[in-house]
């Protein structure tokens, strides 16, 4: 049995930072020990002037996802790829069955896709639909299939999108069956009837799609979220909070002792509309849903994580190319496919934005990234932490190296990216998975590193 010892670096987790040593034995954590080791184990990694994290946690992608412009530009291998050059070794993606097709089998076909990842991963299972066999079906996904979180889309209507029975019918059985209810707050009348309103007045370019999606939009359907959920004591998470508005109505919610808690995105702290003023072929990649908002709005999701309203930063990586995808829409920008990429850069952006801009703190940004969707979403019993008995997912951080973001250089399947151009401090020396060297110094060590489907437990919700 193969031991590796990482020693004389900074060990930083959620709640500590310390000079110390890890012991990996077997794939997992064996022994954290606060000091120095020099010896006793098959191979030493020195991590001397770096971070040692644990691998990030990206609850919230979308691999190889089918629309109607065509498949998302990632598959689980091209995207867990990026993902984990970016130090992420854990991603939950959705299964998304169509409406009259049961989860079970869509499980069953999702995993099939899935088999492709090199990270450890997830899944969410969607709820498009309400029939007789669905509260049967929830319960089956927790007791027998390891899947405890339920994506329910208040936009979409005419694809996804349930209706307020529905969603009724969904919370007050998600409540009892012992899950989390993950929920796309936007109101899908109001988007309608400003999209047909606009594209009716020849209003077509991408300038349209913040005005289509207002922070209104979004703000009115967390209201009726949260007012569901506190109904039917439904644990309830919001996805991709891109308002103040939100996060007023979230934080007043919390102090009221409704269980409900969130995540923002990075393009959502560190990106504004302004974007969407751009020619066609750079405003195009921007759309996305909820849209980008105003400065103000930015300011105000920084402060909610650091409050900790807000308690993860995910990425909802779902890219599409410019060329065949998004620019369907070069004569309607409803036609756009709403997705861009990000699962590459989370933790950088984070590091380089957040914390040495002091808008957060180290510990926070380990939370943020790793230990609280870990912990959310009930896999902190083998990721999130740095801990006896865990998987050996690490990172050794090195906290002075620079990265000029690019699409000409990154991992991702795409050819454009939001964040071109952007300088990020920080990066991944060595990425650990299970205790397997996969990536150092800008290489990749893949051979025989398959992921590892994550049967989750309850959720710890109490953060």
């Amino acid at each position: 049995m193969k031991t590796t010892l990482i020693t004389n670096g900074l060990i930083l987790t959620a709640r500590e930072l310390f000079h110390g040593s890890i012991l990996i034995e077997d794939g997992l954590i064996s022994q954290v020990i606060r000091s120095n080791q020099k010896n006793g184990a098959d191979e030493i990694i020195d991590a001397n002037g770096s971070y040692v994290i644990p691998g990030a946690v990206d609850p919230h992608v979308h691999m190889e996802l089918d629309t109607p412009s065509g498949t998302s530009s990632d598959d689980f291998f091209s995207g867990s790829k990026a993902a984990i050059a970016g130090g992420t070794t854990t991603i939950i993606d959705f299964i998304t069955p169509e409406r009259d097709e049961p989860i079970t089998n869509a499980l069953i076909n999702r995993k099939l896709a899935a088999k492709k990842s090199l990270t450890d991963y997830g899944l969410h299972a969607s709820i498009v639909n309400w029939t007789d066999n669905t509260t049967r079906e929830i319960e089956d996904c927790i007791n027998t299939g390891g899947i405890t979180s339920f994506k329910l889309y208040l936009a979409y209507q005419k694809s996804v999108g349930i209706t307020d029975q529905q969603l009724a019918h969904a919370l007050e059985t998600i409540g009892k069956a012992g899950g989390i209810a993950m929920i796309h707050c936007e109101d899908d009348a109001l988007i309608a009837h400003l999209q047909k309103f606009f594209i009716n007045n020849g209003n077509s370019s991408p300038a349209f799609h913040p005005k289509s999606r207002p922070v209104e939009a979004e703000a009115v359907a967390v209201l009726k979220a949260i007012s569901y959920a506190k109904i039917f004591n439904c644990p309830l998470y919001i996805v991709h909070v891109s308002s103040a508005d939100s996060v007023q109505l979230i934080s007043e919610a919390q102090e009221k002792g409704i269980m409900v808690t969130g995540e923002t995105c990075p393009q959502y702290l560190l990106l504004d509309q302004d974007n969407y003023e751009k020619p066609f072929a750079e405003a195009a990649k921007y759309v996305i849903s909820p849209p980008l908002r105003s400065n103000f709005d930015r300011w105000k999701l920084w402060k909610a994580l650091r409050n900790n309203i807000l308690s993860v930063v995910s990425t909802d990586h779902c890219p599409f190319n410019l060329e065949g995808q998004k620019s369907a829409g070069a004569d309607n920008f409803t036609l756009i496919p709403n997705g861009a990429g990000g699962v590459e850069f989370r933790p950088a952006l984070l590091y380089t934005y957040g914390v040495l801009s002091k808008r957060i703190t180290l510990n926070q940004w380990v939370a943020l990234i790793s230990t609280n969707p870990a912990k959310i979403f009930g896999i902190s019993h083998k990721k999130g932490d740095i801990q006896p008995g865990l998987d050996a997912d690490l990172v050794i951080w090195n906290p002075d190296r620079s990265t000029v973001i690019s699409a000409k250089n990154h991992y991702q399947h795409c050819d454009s990216n939001i964040y071109e151009g952007m300088t990020t401090r920080g990066a991944p020396d060595y990425v650990i998975k299970r205790g397997e060297i996969v990536f150092r110094n800008n290489n990749f060590f893949l051979s025989g590193i398959q992921g590892e489907y994550l049967k989750r437990q309850s959720p710890i919700f109490q953060l």
